[in-house]
């Protein structure tokens, strides 16, 4: 079942194609396999703290309960590496805010560690484009860790470094609200951007002389260039797009990208609807969701909720409000759009791919890790080259790594 789910997806591709399309999806699926792929964002961790579930297990795509991808299924697609983030939803900006954040941070750290010691021989902790690249060889997924949300590190600097020693190779400032690093492009309750903090001033300093990416997806306008003006290093945003095609604040702006081609950094490809592509105006659908979120940021966001019944209910109230007012789909055709507007703008130097599979990611036809080869065989459609599609699906991101782990080599 799980081989004709995937080959009928390109099957009908290439079927649509015809012959021509035949022997484009032919190439495209050979290039696939034989170039360093790398997802630079998905939220899979939290699967792991499914009682039940099991990474080193098929599931069935589509069916409820089993994620977007695990370690069979990136096999599968052809995902050779991928950054798994340890996320932590904002939550009060206190002491005991910070360290219940980092209690949850380090339960998703311990379960990733069960992940390598339960799985061996189906991959293994990266730290290194090198490391990535011997995994490769030998036919195991190799797992970055990336921190979404800067908030377990509180004002703590040792934080940072213990963060490290655990593995984490980039840090999101910020998620969906303020924190004390910087402001969030999204915080509806406090619409003035104060950018990076002071505070967030000793982060930027600390990552790069540990050689920690820094990762401004999600983060303010002022606190984007901000960034940009404090690091010595190139930075990573690592599941954004481009604001001219979709006007969502979560995107980076053409202004925004031409500093990051200046800063030498790499925006990595969110397939994420909402930052794709603008859904038609519903003024019955916005009044809906706009009541909906009042309900969430009086309780300071998804984070502030503790209580577990609240917490469902209004998962629930989201759930039942998106199948009442749902969106026209999304095609993998609308995101590589996207990385047209940013190679024409930029240069193909300066994009790559981050999913956040299992945080919101996914396509009409791209919507679980089995079907990424979809995106290269409509990039190889659209006359990308071979060396060019090698840097989208991996070979950016890993020189804006390598990049940062040198710099500390500099005195």
């Amino acid at each position: 079942m799980k081989a004709k789910y995937l080959s009928v997806s390109i099957l009908a591709i290439a079927a649509l194609l015809g012959a021509a399309g035949a022997s484009l999806t032919k190439k495209a699926l050979r290039w696939h396999g034989q170039m360093l792929t790398v997802d630079t964002h998905c939220d899979t961790p939290f699967m792991l703290l499914e009682e039940g579930w099991d990474i080193g297990q098929y599931h069935e795509p589509g069916l409820a309960g089993s994620g977007c991808q695990d370690l069979i299924r990136m096999k599968e697609g052809g995902l050779d590496a991928s950054f798994f983030a340890v996320f932590v939803s904002q939550g009060p900006r206190t002491d005991a805010g910070h360290a219940k954040a980092r209690e949850k941070a380090v339960a998703v750290l311990d379960a990733l560690d069960a992940m390598y010691g339960k799985y061996p021989n189906l991959c293994g902790l990266a730290l290194t484009p090198d490391d990535a690249r011997r995994l490769e060889k030998q036919g195991k997924r190799a797992i970055f860790i990336g921190m979404e949300n800067g908030y377990p590190l509180g004002h703590d600097p040792a934080a940072i470094d213990y963060f490290y020693g655990r593995g984490v190779r980039y840090v999101t400032l910020a998620h969906t609200a303020d924190n004390d690093i910087c402001d969030s492009s999204t915080d509806r309750r406090d619409p003035e951007d104060r950018g990076l903090s002071a505070w967030g001033k000793k982060v930027v300093r600390r990552l790069n002389e540990l050689g920690v990416m820094i990762d401004v997806s999600h983060v303010s306008d002022r606190s984007f260039f901000d960034v940009l003006a404090l690091t010595r290093a190139p930075v990573m945003a690592s599941h954004s797009c481009a604001r001219a095609l979709c006007d969502s604040p979560r995107n980076l702006s053409d202004e925004m990208l031409l500093a990051l081609k200046k800063n030498g950094g790499v925006i990595q490809l969110c397939i994420l609807n909402d930052y794709i592509k603008k859904p038609p105006p519903n003024a019955e659908r916005d009044q809906a969701f706009a009541a909906l979120w009042k309900k969430i940021d009086d309780y300071g966001g998804w984070g502030g909720i503790e209580d577990k019944t609240v917490r469902d209910r209004l998962d629930k109230e989201y759930d039942a409000l998106d199948a009442r007012y749902p969106s026209p789909p999304v095609y993998v055709r609308d995101a590589v759009d996207h990385i047209d507007h940013i190679a024409r703008r930029i240069g193909v130097d300066h994009v790559g791919i981050g999913t956040d599979f299992d945080g919101g990611g996914g396509l009409a036809d791209c919507s679980d890790v089995t079907q990424l080869k979809n995106i290269t065989i409509e990039l190889v459609r659209r006359g990308y080259g071979r060396k060019d599609i090698a840097k989208i699906w991996g070979g950016n991101a890993m020189r804006v790594m390598q990049q940062v782990i040198d710099l500390t080599k500099k005195k």
